[in-house]
C-alpha cells in the first residue's frame, strides 16, 4: 500500500468534575442537537474518565482529553491541554 490511511483519535472539550481519584479527573462533555422530531434544542452531557498524570486539572477547569488505548476499568481517555482555568478555585 503506498498510501497509509492514519486514524485520528477523537478529541472531547469538557469541564472537569472531579480530582478526587489518583491521577483520574472525571470529565463532563456537554452536547447540543435538535431533537429529531420536534426540533427543539436539547442539551445532554456525559461523563468520561480521562488519566491525568501530572494531576494538573482542577474543578472547572475547562480541558481537552482525546481517545486512547484502556487504561483501567473505565478510563479510555487521556488529557491533551487544559484550555481555560476556574479562577474561583482555590488551589490548596
Amino acid at each position: 500500500m503506498s498510501e497509509e490511511v492514519k486514524k485520528t483519535k477523537r478529541e472531547l472539550v469538557g469541564e472537569v468534575v472531579s480530582t478526587k481519584m489518583d491521577k483520574t479527573i472525571v470529565v463532563k462533555v456537554k452536547r447540543r442537537f435538535p431533537h429529531p422530531k420536534f426540533r427543539k434544542i436539547i442539551t445532554s452531557s456525559k461523563k468520561y474518565y480521562a488519566h491525568d498524570e501530572s494531576g494538573d486539572a482542577g474543578i472547572g477547569d475547562t480541558v481537552r482529553i482525546a481517545e486512547s488505548r484502556p487504561l483501567s476499568r473505565l478510563k479510555r481517555w487521556t488529557l491533551l491541554k487544559i484550555e481555560g482555568r476556574n479562577p474561583d478555585a482555590a488551589f490548596v
